[in-house]
């Protein structure tokens, strides 16, 4: 991408007309979504949800053991306002983008993703990624185990906010590492573990 100068994002809103309760009984696992784009300050809070600084030094919207962070999100863009297609790495303590990709790769995610059409379909996806050693160094081998429950953390947060905004998301998980790490040029010690398709709810 010719032009790498990171994007602000919207103040994420920190208060809403809708109830937890409420959005845990409405939540659901979304596959078919309807034309649209999203808003900026749609994307803006989805991000923030996953991984958002909430209090002190660093603390985030959802919990990760000793605080070691080892969590990356990029929001693949297909359609959403003011944004071109892309990859983009989402920064929580700037609460902003850095471009990474100027290619649409939802077709690329979709293939590697045993032709999961909504990946494809969808106007945007949360990629999750993780540097394991961030907590392995740490936790030693059960650090593995702590990642694994951080990215349940994040991926139910996602699924909460969406809800919350007319919004409707997938977990996948099913999917080949290599080609996802391929089409989102994933650094060499970063692990795909999840995608969040996105989308507007029929």
């Amino acid at each position: 991408m010719a032009r790498r100068k990171p994007i602000p994002l919207p103040e994420p809103k920190r208060t809403g007309k809708e109830s937890l309760e409420r959005m845990l009984q409405a939540r659901r696992s979304i596959r078919d979504y309807r034309p649209g784009s999203l808003t900026l300050q749609q994307a803006s809070q989805i991000l923030w949800s996953a991984q958002g600084i909430t209090y002190g030094d660093g603390g985030r919207t959802a919990p990760s053991a000793g605080a070691t962070y080892p969590l990356e999100v990029d929001l693949v863009v297909g359609d959403v306002e003011s944004l071109p297609p892309g990859v983009y790495r989402f920064r929580p303590v700037k609460h902003d983008l850095v471009p990474r990709l100027d290619e649409d790769v939802r077709a690329a995610l979709a293939e590697a993703s045993l032709r999961q059409e909504w990946v494809q379909e969808c106007a945007a996806v949360v990629a999750l990624s993780a540097v394991f050693q961030r907590t392995t160094k740490r936790y030693d081998k059960r650090g593995i185990r702590y990642v694994h429950m951080e990215i349940g953390h994040v991926a139910q947060n996602v699924y909460l906010q969406a809800t919350a905004l007319g919004l409707g998301t997938v977990f996948v998980g099913a999917f080949e590492d290599r080609a996802v790490a391929r089409a989102l040029d994933l650094p060499k010690e970063e692990e795909p573990l999840c995608l969040l398709p996105l989308g507007r709810v029929r």
